[in-house]
């Protein structure tokens, strides 16, 4: 996946928080939507770069969600963690917003965290289309796009 550079995306250099403060802020939003945190982790390596990582049950599903750091200048680390941070904080708090009304699947579906260990964001078409119920895909095979 290619990132687009830190610098031309949201909050970038507008907070003086620790990243470890947004995230553990992103995990009390879940916790307050009735999620239970199983796993919260500020900078964690993920495929080959550094990532914060939220995994969590919520609505009885597991979710996994893995927000990288964009790129940057090497002398711009802190800044590109705390940015990371405070994004992954946003989009948290709107999703637990979201599953109060829909459910924590139709807010979190890409982060659904499948046995094999991937999230459904992570499979392919064929993949997905493999995965899901006979229903599903009957919609699915039927659009023309």
């Amino acid at each position: 996946m290619n990132l687009p550079e830190a610098k031309s995306l949201p909050y970038w250099k507008t907070s003086n928080s620790a990243p470890e403060t947004w995230v553990r802020k992103a995990c009390a939003e879940i916790e307050r939507a009735d999620g239970v945190i199983e796993m919260c982790l500020p900078s964690a390596q993920q495929h080959g770069r550094i990532a914060h990582v939220i995994q969590f049950v919520l609505d009885e599903e597991e979710f996994r969600l893995m927000w990288p750091v964009a790129e940057h200048d090497p002398d711009d680390q802190l800044a590109a963690l705390r940015q990371a941070a405070t994004m992954l904080f946003h989009d948290v708090k709107s999703r637990c917003v979201k599953a109060r009304v829909f459910g924590a699947r139709w807010a979190f579906q890409a982060e659904l965290l499948l046995p094999d260990g991937r999230t459904a964001g992570q499979l392919s078409t064929p993949e997905l289309v493999e995965a899901l119920p006979p229903v599903a895909l009957i919609s699915y095979e039927g659009s023309k796009r």
